[in-house]
């Protein structure tokens, strides 16, 4: 289960990672590329923590 569900728009286009970043609760970012949105990915992970997000993206 995610922690949340949270929509594309809320997120945060981060250059240099070249991701779609979100604030974590352990500090770190959430973080999605382009690339996994295009093939379908819904889920962007924290590589500091275990938990998840589910991207809302249409």
């Amino acid at each position: 289960m995610s922690y949340d569900d949270v929509e594309i728009e809320d997120m945060e286009w981060n250059e240099s990672l070249t991701a779609y970043t979100y604030p974590c609760p352990c500090g770190d970012l959430f973080q999605i590329t382009k690339a996994e949105l295009k093939i379908g990915e819904e889920f962007a992970r924290c590589p500091s923590c275990s938990l998840y997000i589910r991207v809302i993206y249409n």
